[in-house]
């Protein structure tokens, strides 16, 4: 029997309340996610968050009868909660001065061959952000009953159950261990064993939306409320119940997360930030990240997809972006970029795909990626240059377009009814470009990050 599940979709640059029925959209209101400089630290103004989501739950129930609520959040980022509240604020992740306490943290964290968790910038590890709130924020730390992940913050919100769960305790946070399935000895060494609640999977319901919450939404008391889950895992979920390893889904939106299903691990390298992550059933997945949407951004100028003529200008003129334009993620993150030539303010757009898709063809080759169907969902599937050109650049991999902005949200949605017994769309094929030139553009690029690289 189908029902209406609402999903709380809360990205890093966009919070958003979305309805579904058997995976068919129905209903979607998004508002900026906005973060507070402080004090104690940079965080996420999850009270802002908070009173769109009633606000938008009150207005959907008006017009469809909800039977289910599903969280899901962008990862680094976690909750200490108390008995009723928050113990501390929910710290943003981009907050640099977590490094202050590397000096000891190193001494702490697991070795990425146990952790599979890379050494990130600024609170990207998870682990990072505890520990700084353990050692510098001691009065609020004390507070804390329970350290929960982002996504189950909300559920606890919702529901006054606390729980955790893998995809978000998986998602390089240096708290857990993927090969062996179990949190790492880093939860030992910083003493916060009592603070992690009982383990739950990610489409566990846990019980019904509180009674004050359904008066004051208008949703029935009898509501369920589903544990939820990591994000970029929520992407994940509607090929990992439709086809068979190995393929790869570029999850794709402020961050770029290339999930390569079926792929070994032996060639994951933190120098290239690539890692595991875990995927719903516990089970690690070899993944790469770069921040793109950030970059691509910042390359453009804004936003815009380009057109044919537009790469074929750039490709012919030489210009080239050089990594890295964030600050963090990708085997670049140090670097400072740079544009190399001059490009025409219409053409930054095809500058930015250029870039995008040779930084996601590089890091598909290092983690070993050579086989299996490349899935792009998210921004990227709206830019059909971006995923024609990773075509071309992967001819031995067939690239296909997620026709659905909202995936993320859609695939938090099965979790709803796991598994789905209802049909899942299958994303489109996409041709791959011929431009003349590409081949040599790529090697005067590849050899020009080489040259970071030294």
């Amino acid at each position: 029997m189908s029902q209406t599940v609402a999903v709380l979709d809360i990205g890093k640059t966009n919070v958003k309340l979305a309805l579904f029925d058997e995976g068919r959209l129905l209903w979607e209101q998004a508002a900026p996610n906005c973060t507070r400089s402080g004090p104690p630290y940079p965080h996420e103004e999850v009270e802002s968050s908070w009173n769109f989501f009633l606000d938008a739950l009150r207005e959907a129930a008006r017009s469809h009868q909800i039977g289910a609520i599903v969280p899901t959040a962008h990862g680094a980022a976690g909750a200490l909660i108390g008995e009723r509240e928050l113990a501390a604020p929910v710290m943003d992740y981009e907050f640099t001065g977590v490094d202050e306490i590397e000096p000891d943290y190193v001494k702490l964290r697991p070795p990425f061959s146990v952790s599979l968790s890379p050494k990130l910038p600024a609170g990207l590890n998870l682990g990072r952000q505890l520990a700084y709130q353990k050692w510098r924020c001691p009065d609020l730390f004390a507070k804390a009953r329970y350290f929960v992940g982002y996504p189950q913050y909300w559920t606890w919100r919702l529901t006054g159950v606390a729980v955790s769960e893998v995809t978000t305790l998986g998602a390089h946070t240096d708290l857990w261990v993927p090969r062996q399935g179990q949190i790492s000895s880093l939860v030992e060494a910083l003493d916060i064993h009592h603070l992690l609640p009982p383990l739950r999977r990610a489409f566990d319901p846990l019980g019904p939306i509180k009674p004050e919450l359904a008066a004051l939404t208008g949703l029935a008391p009898e509501t369920r409320v589903f544990c939820g889950i990591h994000d970029s895992n929520a992407s994940l979920l509607p090929y990992l119940v439709s086809r068979g390893a190995p393929f790869t889904v570029l999850s794709t939106g402020t961050w770029v997360i290339l999930m390569s299903v079926g792929l070994s691990l032996d060639q994951l390298d933190p120098r290239d930030d690539t890692l595991a992550n875990v995927d719903v059933l516990g089970r690690p997945i070899a993944c790469g990240r770069f921040m793109g949407g950030r970059e691509y951004a910042i390359i453009a100028g804004g936003g815009g997809n380009p057109d044919l003529d537009a790469i074929e200008r750039v490709i012919n003129s030489g210009a080239m972006a050089l990594p890295c334009f964030s600050g963090q993620g990708g085997p670049y993150a140090t670097a400072k970029g740079v544009i190399r030539g001059e490009v025409a303010a219409r053409d930054r757009p095809a500058l930015a795909t250029l870039y995008c898709a040779l930084v996601s063809d590089l890091m598909l080759t290092h983690m070993g990626a050579t086989s299996g169907d490349l899935i792009v969902e998210g921004t990227f599937a709206g830019n059909p240059l971006f995923c024609r050109t990773l075509g071309a650049l992967r001819p031995t991999q067939r690239v296909f377009a997620a026709e659905d902005a909202a995936g993320t949200a859609r695939g938090a949605a099965m979790l709803a009814q796991w598994p789905p017994s209802y049909h899942i769309a299958a994303p489109v094929p996409v041709d791959p470009i011929s431009i003349t030139g590409l081949d040599s553009y790529r090697e005067a690029w590849t050899a020009a990050v080489d040259m970071i690289a030294r």
